[in-house]
């Protein structure tokens, strides 16, 4: 229920931000959150198109930030477009971290970019 509760609350944060928002953001890729057995939290972000190397990753004490471009593939002046599904342009998505305890903040420990999935492992930050 509480899991329920919470994504509920970011739907709602990402439409306001969509509605009310004028940024030149294009759109939000989907997160999963997990936290594992052993107390890490892993982040897994879709960006299949996106390389490695355009990704932007902040963390803050309120949450962490994920930005980059996605260029659009097809550029065949010829062409002609039926049908565009798949978003393209700037995204930028901040994820609040709930879990986190205020006196007990993450670190960023590992990342990884394999088969469009970026995944980000945070730990608790020893001695904070």
């Amino acid at each position: 229920m509480w899991g329920e509760a919470l994504s509920m609350l970011d739907r709602a944060q990402r439409l306001h931000r969509q509605f009310f928002t004028h940024a030149a953001v294009a759109w939000e890729p989907p997160v999963d959150i997990v936290e594992t057995g052993d107390g890490a939290l892993q982040m897994h972000i879709a960006l299949p198109g996106v390389s490695g190397d355009a990704i932007t990753v902040a963390l803050d004490p309120a949450g962490i930030s994920i930005s980059a471009l996605r260029a659009f593939p097809c550029r065949d002046e010829g062409g002609q477009i039926h049908r565009l599904e798949i978003p393209y342009g700037r995204f930028e998505r901040f994820i609040g971290l709930p879990l986190g305890d205020p006196y007990a903040p993450l670190e960023l420990v590992a990342q990884s970019l394999a088969d469009g999935i970026l995944t980000l492992t945070f730990r608790k930050k020893e001695g904070a």
